[in-house]
C-alpha cells in the first residue's frame, strides 16, 4: 500500500481525485487531504507519506515550495496540474509522473502504477532528490505553457492561453474574456494567474488587470495611460505600473520580431 496525501485548493477537484483513488486504485491509502501547502507540510511531519498528488497553482504557497519537504520526507511527487502536454514534453523523463486536470481515469491507474513500482524500487535518495530539484526547474519555465485548465463547477475548460484577451478581477474571483467573446469566472485571485502565465506575453497593468500582449491595439496617456485592446476594450493602466508595462511592451515587440 502507498501512504498518500491529496494536495490542492479546490474542493471539486480534492473531493474528485480522492473519489477516482478509492474506486480505481486498491494499493493506494489516502492519509490525508489538504488544501494548502502549510496543511500538506503538517501531514508530512506527522506521517510517513509514500506519494503526494500536488496541485501547483495554489494561494500562499505554490506547490513547488512543498518539494523540500517532499524530499526531506522521502515522499514521491506526481503533480496534478493544468499545463498541458506540450509543456511538460521537456521534463517527462524527470518527473514521477503528472496528470493533466480533468484527470484520466485511464491515466490516473498509469501514474499510480509506475509510481508504486518506482518506490518498490528505492532509488538511491540523491536521484530522486535530483529527479524532484529538475522538475522545479523545468516547471519553472513558463514560456513554454500554452493551455491550461479552468475549474467551471461541473468541471473543467482547457483554455488555449493565446485565446485570453484580457483577466479581470472582482473581489477573490477572476473573470477571463476569451477571444470567442465567451467570459469564465474562475473562484481563484488574479495574483495565482499572474504567477502562472507567460511573463513576456501576459501583464499585470492594474491590481485588477491582466492584459495578453496579442491583443494589445494602442495605448496613449490622454486620461491617464489606458491601453485598448483588438475587441474594442478599454483598460486602464495604473501610475505605479505604467513604467513596468511600457518596458514589458518593448521587450514583446523585441520578442516577436525575433521569432
Amino acid at each position: 500500500m502507498l501512504n498518500t496525501i491529496i494536495v490542492d485548493d479546490e474542493e471539486f477537484a480534492r473531493s474528485s481525485l480522492y473519489f477516482l483513488l478509492q474506486e480505481n486504485c486498491e494499493n493506494i491509502h489516502i492519509s490525508g487531504i489538504a488544501k494548502s501547502v502549510s496543511e500538506a507540510k503538517n501531514l508530512l511531519s506527522n506521517n510517513q507519506i509514500d506519494l503526494i498528488f500536488l496541485d501547483i497553482a495554489m494561494p500562499g504557497e505554490n506547490g513547488f515550495e512543498l518539494i523540500p519537504h517532499a524530499q526531506l520526507n522521502k515522499s514521491h511527487v506526481i503533480f496534478t496540474t493544468a499545463y498541458d502536454q506540450y509543456a511538460l514534453r521537456a521534463i517527462k523523463a524527470n518527473a514521477l509522473d503528472y496528470l493533466l486536470k480533468p484527470i484520466d481515469i485511464d491515466e490516473l491507474k498509469l501514474a499510480v502504477e509506475k509510481a508504486g513500482k518506482y518506490i518498490a524500487l528505492n532509488k538511491k535518495e540523491h536521484n530522486r532528490n535530483e529527479n524532484l530539484q529538475n522538475l522545479a526547474v523545468h516547471l519553472s519555465e513558463r514560456n513554454e505553457i500554452r493551455k491550461i485548465s479552468l475549474p467551471n463547477g461541473q468541471g473543467y475548460s482547457l483554455i488555449n492561453i493565446d485565446d485570453i484577451i484580457h483577466i479581470e478581477a472582482d473581489s477573490n474571483y477572476s473573470i477571463f474574456h476569451l477571444a470567442n467573446k465567451e467570459t469564465i469566472t474562475v473562484s481563484k485571485v488574479l495574483k495565482e494567474y499572474e504567477e502562472i502565465l507567460p511573463d513576456h506575453q501576459f501583464v499585470r497593468i492594474h491590481k485588477s488587470s491582466i492584459v495578453n500582449l496579442n491583443y494589445l491595439k494602442e495605448y496613449n496617456s490622454k486620461n491617464g495611460v489606458e491601453v485598448i485592446l483588438k475587441n474594442g476594450d478599454k483598460i486602464a493602466v495604473s501610475r505605479r505600473r505604467a513604467s513596468d508595462f511600457a518596458e514589458k511592451v518593448k521587450s514583446y515587440t523585441r520578442f516577436e520580431s525575433d521569432k
